[in-house]
């Protein structure tokens, strides 16, 4: 029997026109992302070539390594929209914040109001290299103080790749909404994290979509095809983003 195989597509035929993007380090010299005004205007200019059309960047706050405070965000957003020479950027082009959740991070939303994507969702992040001993402890307190916690690339965090996404399962109970980035789909970040994508997708546990851009080496592998077996998945997860329209 013959059988024929569908090709898989490349991930900018993916990007649905109009897309919402609620994860970039897009503000330039405030993180590891751009480094200057032009290294902003070159990025975003890439991305509305391939679908584009809204941004809720998200700079680092990553204690002593990023420390970035919200009336300094909120101050570069508002320079660099007035320096970007793209037409109406200034009704497209927002700022949230990647928090890690890190020993000051309880402090922070304790303290303060955090730099959501939209009303009480905020986008956050855990280490590497290991999770925060307190983890859920500190879900915990976010969601009493309001706040429903975006996890961002949880991909990527190797200590959590077994193969009955326990983990996961015990994540997403725990009150976490995830967010894939779009490199996973095509291997930028190695197989064994497109491998854990791809059983993300299957077991229905993305929520959302993001770039992570931060420099156009970004923006090139956006040009290449998906590696998933259930990329399938993915058109609806792109739709989702559409819940944070602005």
């Amino acid at each position: 029997m013959i059988h024929f195989f569908k090709p898989k597509p490349y991930l900018c035929d993916l990007i649905p026109n109009n897309h919402i993007d609620i994860h970039s380090h897009l503000l330039p010299g405030i993180d590891d992302g751009a480094a200057t005004i032009d290294d902003t205007g070159t990025l975003i200019a890439g991305l509305q070539k391939i679908g584009f059309s809204k941004f809720i960047t998200t700079p680092h706050v990553m204690g002593e390594v990023w420390n970035n405070k919200r009336t300094h965000i909120e101050e570069k957003l508002k320079t660099t929209t007035a320096e970007l020479e793209i037409p109406n950027i200034g009704t497209n082009f927002k700022a949230a914040a990647e928090y890690m959740i890190d020993a000051e991070f309880r402090d922070l939303f304790i303290k303060e109001k955090l730099l959501t994507l939209k009303e009480n969702y905020v986008l956050v992040e855990i280490s590497y290299l290991n999770p925060p001993i307190q983890l859920y402890d500190i879900l915990f307190e976010l969601q009493i103080a309001g706040y429903q916690p975006v996890l961002a690339h949880p991909e990527r965090y190797n200590f959590y790749h077994h193969p009955t996404l326990s983990d996961y399962h015990k994540l997403k109970k725990a009150g976490c909404l995830f967010q894939l980035n779009m490199l996973s789909t095509v291997g930028y970040y190695g197989e064994r994290v497109a491998k854990i994508s791809d059983a993300l997708l299957k077991a229905g546990l993305i929520d959302f979509i993001g770039s992570d851009v931060h420099h156009t080496r970004h923006l090139e592998f956006m040009q290449k095809k998906i590696v998933l077996k259930n990329h399938g998945n993915l058109p609806a997860i792109f739709q989702n983003n559409a819940f944070f329209n602005f």
